[in-house]
């Protein structure tokens, strides 16, 4: 199976515009994402996927590959199935699939990105994701960290900022200790196909709810594969973000 690695990166972030050129100790955060990538012996290739010409020249002086998309895309979905269209031209044999690496988590795992394609390695797997077991109660209870539910398949049963499964009878401090709330890893493998196909499903109630596109694949039947990691993703979203993480690179 050929898989590529593709990087979204938008400068025009509402929060932390031109965030990945942010600079992390001497290095750019969308180069510090690329050097991780190529760490992982699952990938053929590693591409950035941007709409902006500035993290454009920065990628490309750095040694790194990547390609112009269009500025209209709703996601980073989106943005790797041109990405992914516009490598294909360019290549005897076409990718198989893609893993969509988040370009704002400059210390993502190889570990975490050989997991995801062996998933997608399965049969019966179109798209594949990863989830880590939460140990506080402040993880359990954050809107901003999106929880997973899933089968003994290890198939996602559901996506939500709310705390899931709900403990009946167990005290809200109480639910750490259980062992079976996870944490959602964003991110992403698809088999091209798949990619293609969520590509162009409309929008659904859930996902607008949440504000998790992946509850629309979920809504119209495609199944999510969940392969667990013990290693926690670290997303810049904000300046702040920035300033915490400087000690860990």
């Amino acid at each position: 199976m050929k898989i590529i690695g593709i990087i979204p990166a938008r400068y025009g972030s509402t929060r932390y515009p031109g965030k990945p050129l942010a600079n992390i100790h001497g290095k750019s955060m969308i180069q510090r994402v690329c050097e991780q990538a190529l760490l992982s012996q699952a990938l053929d290739d590693v591409i950035v996927a941007t709409d902006d010409e500035r993290i454009y020249r920065h990628v490309t002086s750095a040694g790194f590959k990547a390609i112009m998309t269009s500025s209209e895309h709703r996601s980073g979905t989106e943005r790797c199935h041109e990405a992914l269209l516009h490598w294909n031209k360019r290549q005897e044999i076409p990718a198989d699939a893609v893993i969509n690496i988040q370009g704002d988590e400059p210390f993502i795992r190889p570990e975490q990105i050989s997991i995801v394609a062996s998933l997608l390695k399965q049969p019966g797997a179109g798209i594949a994701t990863l989830a880590r077991n939460i140990v506080t109660q402040e993880e359990i209870f954050s809107p901003h960290i999106v929880k997973v539910a899933f089968t003994s398949n290890m198939e996602a049963l559901y996506f939500s900022r709310a705390p899931i499964p709900y403990l009946q009878g167990v005290e809200d401090a109480q639910w750490h200790k259980n062992g079976i709330h996870y944490k959602h890893i964003g991110i992403y493998g698809y088999l091209a196909d798949n990619l293609e196909s969520i590509c162009s499903l409309p929008v659904c109630i859930l996902e607008v709810s949440e504000s998790l596109e992946q509850l629309r694949w979920l809504h119209h039947g495609h199944r999510i594969k969940i392969g667990i990691t013990e290693f926690d993703s670290i997303a810049v979203d904000t300046p702040e973000d920035l300033l915490k993480i400087t000690n860990i690179a």
